[in-house]
């Protein structure tokens, strides 16, 4: 045997696991087909820029996070706690009081937040906020849209704010998500600031790799896994190891290596530019609520000065701006002139000097999580091999790192611990 387990993909679900099997005393081997670990958490280091794979945030607020991330060792800088809005030729900044106090008058009086939306919102979500969050997973679920629609939260801070904003975090413009994930989405938000590691979101899986007391093996692609008589045989362009057992931990798009269907995914686009004079000072996601009715007027569904928030994905006199699109829309692929007049738009200044850092196309950003809410799916595909991603648990960081850990601790248990030497 080449290793107890083999571990197929180094995104944060494969990281995850090889880590906990690694506590539990296994020999442990890694393959990645990629060039770095990480999965679709990678960031582009170009010119001092740097560009994370899709827009990517940490929240610290996660469980997970919490219990097995060294979030101070990441240096996380944190956005501000809210959103400006663009509604036509308006700004509006919408904050938390206690957070950013110099913006409490204007968020009190935004038209954007109808004291009976408000009202409607605190029933939506108080329960989930005050109880554990196994609350959401008990109520009875119904999409996004449904949802609001019950809980009489139909006015502008839904459609000016809340639809915009979740549909850029979930990549899903359509509302129909499961209502009880968004709960705790929703809690963790309102839990902790999120934030960007020091040195880019791949900052993030290159911490749990180094936990690791055999490297990975990168840029050896798996071409088949399959169970042997004592345990799994895995071939890669290589050569081919063998193991008592395996976790494949592989994006959904790819889960025909083990004859599983590829889950319904989500994706989404990120425009990284770089301008040396910024548009604004603000640290906050904006939001366009420019459409008559509520939502974006063109094709950005948010954007930021990245830089302003994490001054360390720029270098010094230059700033970094992310504009993202959606992958579901009809202008989810608008071209760079598009984007670029889009933007011009949302910030009310020239953007002729801007220059393209990076675009990324990520079709697979993230699993479609439709009610009812199923947070737990079947890891265990054969005797002695296991799949893992945040496709079988929540789209998000917390569902990857619980999914690798969920599948090592049920692997370890089927194996009873480390292989003894023959004599």
């Amino acid at each position: 045997m080449d290793a107890d387990v083999i571990v197929v993909g180094a995104g944060l679900a494969g990281l995850q696991a090889a880590r906990s099997l690694q506590r539990e005393g296994l020999a442990v081997t890694v393959l990645e087909a990629g060039d770095a670990v990480g999965g679709r958490v990678r960031t582009d280091v170009i010119d001092g820029f740097r560009c994370d794979h899709g827009f990517q945030l940490l929240n610290p607020a996660y469980p997970a996070v919490r219990r097995w991330i060294d979030t101070a060792a990441l240096g996380l800088q944190r956005f501000g706690t809210g959103v400006v809005v663009r509604d036509g030729e308006n700004t509006t900044t919408l904050a938390h009081p206690m957070r950013h106090p110099q913006h409490a008058l204007e968020t009190l009086r935004s038209p954007h937040l109808p004291l009976g939306d408000l009202a409607a919102l605190t029933r939506w979500l108080g329960p989930t906020l005050l109880r554990a969050t196994t609350a959401s997973r008990a109520a009875q679920d119904e999409t996004l849209t449904a949802s609001f629609d019950r809980a009489g939260l139909t006015g502008r801070l839904r459609r000016d704010v809340l639809d915009t904003f979740l549909a850029g975090v979930l990549a899903d413009s359509s509302g129909g998500a499961s209502a009880n994930y968004v709960k705790l989405l929703m809690r963790s938000f309102a839990l902790a600031t999120p934030g960007l590691p020091r040195e880019g979101m791949q900052a993030l899986p290159e911490q749990l790799a180094a936990a690791l007391r055999s490297p990975v093996r990168l840029a050896d692609p798996v071409r088949q896994v399959r169970e042997s008589a004592d345990g799994v045989e895995v071939t890669t362009d290589s050569g081919w190891l063998r193991a008592r057992a395996a976790i494949v931990a592989v994006g959904p798009q790819d889960l025909a290596l083990v004859d599983k269907p590829t889950p319904t995914t989500h994706g989404l686009t990120t425009w990284w530019w770089r301008t040396s004079e910024v548009p604004t000072d603000s640290s906050f996601l904006m939001l366009d609520a420019s459409r008559r009715g509520g939502g974006p007027a063109g094709p950005i569904w948010h954007t930021a000065v990245i830089s302003n928030a994490a001054p360390s994905y720029a270098p010094a006199g230059q700033h970094l701006i992310e504009a993202t699109t959606l992958l579901d829309r009809p202008d989810g692929q608008a071209d760079e002139a598009a984007v670029r007049a889009d933007l011009a738009r949302l910030y009310r200044t020239s953007t002729r000097s801007w220059d393209v850092v990076a675009h990324h196309v990520v079709p697979h950003t993230l699993p479609e999580l439709p009610p009812p809410l199923v947070a737990r799916r079947p890891q265990r595909i054969g005797e002695r091999l296991f799949v893992a991603g945040d496709h079988r648990d929540t789209g998000s960081i917390q569902g990857a790192l619980v999914s690798g850990n969920r599948a090592a601790v049920a692997l370890a248990g089927v194996l009873g611990g480390p292989r003894r030497p023959s004599r």
